[in-house]
């Protein structure tokens, strides 16, 4: 399951990682002068002493407005009101103002030759906003309205069926998954997407603003600016994801040839046709992002494990708070210490029957050091037993930098922190299940197939949707993608990566990108494809620490406390190194690579091909 760590609200939202500094302007240092100007202009150079003390002031007044701007965004997403987005609203503009600032002044010390850890700081504060607002306050002001006027939007959204019966995304999200009537799933899919509509307007404006302070910030465009944040340049990042992505591609097209197959069987060739791309509706999921919801549809004969762990939850008194508190027991079981009780007080587990609130599940660091909180409106089943474990892993996470300064309290990269609490999803296998009380017996590897399916269609489905969401807002961030363009880009890059096409017409009247929250809450996506190949990768790695013998599908390292020594000392060092350096500490390689994906689900790809070749299928699209 993919859900976001909050940090909309922080100063350091997405930071850049790279060590090299480069000068904002230094087209007056370079202009011919008489002789006296030059002098005066060399008198003036920032020093290293300036520098020093520039990096130090701001990242103390960073510290102390990130704890004001977080307690604001909390109160506004479990209270949304008038007036809480009046008040964020009010300290998003200031953080906003504040970071600006400090990447304005930041940039004039990129020449000075600075130690490592100064210069990885001042260039975090350089780079270090997800939406930099223009020097002009007047459009500060209105780029943090409009922020706060999108992610309320998102938040309230409703849609009511013609019996009066309204739904929030939750439930929507659930009919989405429980129904096979295409009828109810088409209402359904295009209703939610009614809430998107107004957000167009509101979004384009902000692309606007925003690229106009990247400008300010030396960056050619916002895209320039967030492909930088990853220890290499834009254009070398870029490659990277595409190198990734090849790896991966082999694998996701025979799954989706094998389900696109089966869905056919199910609603046959007038709703679900056995060529080209698959109706965006029929997956069992609002965004089409993964696909495990439509197991039931697609598995193999015989491949019933034998159990249900929304089941198994139900039938062991599994409720809201004991799911979290088993989540917990995971972590604890590799040697790290248990959670505050601040963090049973003060956290959100259940949807609240008097107010709206974002039900979109988060991990929240208040103060920087132990008031971690998760913020989500649990549902009782497997797989928001799944994304429990991977909040708590940005909370570990975060409190396991927590001694680094607050510059560095960071995760290496942030595909890190998305991957962390993954990575312990992926012990949640038959064996520990057994370990907690909640299987009676393992079943024998004949039923791994299906198991490993089940992971596919939530695994590897995601991965071409990890990567075009930020696809798409880097081209329109750099213009490639127009206004008027919008709503077609989205879906053709929908078709290209996914082989996934829209149920009904789509127009430039719709903003079907509003409806996934990560674009209005402006929250960046690439990190969610980084996290699904780095998961793969530190899992591999901790099991082969924790001396499992066996296939890595079946391996849990559960209890094992060298393998949870091994995960904290990379937890450790937070964004204090670069991210390659981070990754040896559980890898010992300091390359990110997807084989460990293709040896994962290597038996899956085999009867993948096997099926798809016996009912001689026409894979691609």
């Amino acid at each position: 399951m993919v859900i976001s760590l909050n940090r909309r609200s922080k100063i350091a939202l997405t930071v850049a990682l790279a060590l090299g500094l480069t000068a904002c302007n230094d087209a007056q240092s370079k202009t011919d002068k008489p002789a006296s100007t030059e002098a005066a202009v060399i008198n003036t150079t920032p020093n290293k002493a300036q520098a020093i003390a520039f990096i130090n002031d701001a990242e103390a007044k960073m510290a102390e407005l990130s704890i004001e701007s977080n307690r604001a965004e909390w109160i506004y997403s479990n209270f949304i009101t008038d007036d809480t987005a009046a008040l964020s609203a009010a300290v998003g503009e200031k953080v906003s103002a504040a970071s600006v600032k400090f990447a304005t002044e930041a940039a004039k010390y990129a020449n000075v030759d600075l130690d490592p850890v100064n210069a990885r700081k001042l260039n975090i504060l350089r780079s270090a906003l997800v939406l930099p607002a223009p020097l002009d306050p007047a459009k500060n002001a209105e780029l943090a309205q409009i922020s706060s006027e999108l992610n309320g939007l998102y938040g309230k959204g409703k849609y009511c069926f013609a019996d009066g019966n309204c739904m929030t995304q939750p439930e929507l999200s659930s009919l989405m998954a429980e129904s096979r009537d295409p009828v109810a799933l088409l209402e359904a899919w295009k209703g939610w997407r009614e809430i998107a509509k107004p957000m167009r307007p509101l979004f384009e404006r902000e692309v606007e603003l925003a690229n106009e302070g990247a400008k300010d910030l030396g960056y050619a465009n916002l895209s320039e600016l967030w492909r930088s944040q990853y220890d290499m340049k834009p254009d070398d990042f870029s490659q990277e994801l595409d190198r990734l992505w090849g790896q991966v591609k082999p694998l996701y097209e025979s799954l989706h040839c094998y389900v696109r197959g089966e869905l056919n069987k199910e609603y046959g060739d007038n709703i679900a046709p056995t060529t080209g791309p698959i109706p965006a509706h029929l997956l069992g999921n609002m965004w089409a992002q993964q696909w495990g919801n439509v197991y039931d549809l697609v598995a193999p004969d015989n491949a019933d494990p034998g159990y249900d762990v929304t089941e198994l939850l139900a039938k062991n008194g599994y409720d809201e708070h004991k799911m979290v508190k088993q989540a917990e027991g995971f972590f604890t079981s590799l040697g790290f210490a248990p959670l505050p009780e601040s963090f049973w007080a003060r956290s959100l587990f259940v949807q609240p029957k008097d107010r709206d609130v974002v039900c979109h599940a988060s991990a929240w660091d208040l103060d920087n050091l132990d008031d971690i909180r998760i913020k989500m409106c649990i549902q009782k089943t497997a797989e928001d037993f799944s994304v429990i474990h991977h909040e708590l892993g940005h909370n570990f996470y975060q409190r396991a930098y927590k001694q680094q300064p607050f510059l560095f309290k960071n995760s290496a990269n942030d595909g890190f922190h998305e991957a962390i609490g993954d990575t312990i999803a992926l012990s949640i296998t038959p064996s520990y299940l057994k370990q907690i009380g909640l299987l009676e017996e393992v079943p024998d590897a004949s039923k791994d197939i299906g198991l490993l399916l089940k992971q596919a269609l939530d695994k590897i489905a995601f991965l071409p949707f990890g990567l075009m969401i930020d696809q798409w807002r880097w081209k329109v961030f750099s213009g490639e993608i127009t206004p008027a363009q919008y709503n077609q880009a989205w879906w053709d890059l929908r078709e290209k990566y996914q082989g996934i096409k829209a149920p009904v017409e789509r127009s430039e009247a719709d903003f079907d990108p509003g409806a996934k929250y990560h674009v209005p809450g402006n929250v960046p996506y690439t990190r969610y494809f980084l996290a699904h190949i780095l998961q793969f990768q530190f899992h591999q790695a901790l099991c082969e620490t924790a001396g499992d013998k066996g296939p890595v599908h079946r391996c849990s390292i559960y209890g094992n406390q060298a393998a949870g020594e091994k995960l904290n000392k990379m937890l450790e060092l937070g964004l204090s190194k670069p991210w390659p350096e981070a990754l040896k500490e559980v890898t010992d390689k300091e390359a990110m690579d997807a084989k460990a994906v293709l040896d994962y689900f290597a038996p899956l790809k085999t009867w993948l091909d096997e099926q798809n070749t016996a009912a001689n299928r026409q894979c691609g699209w």
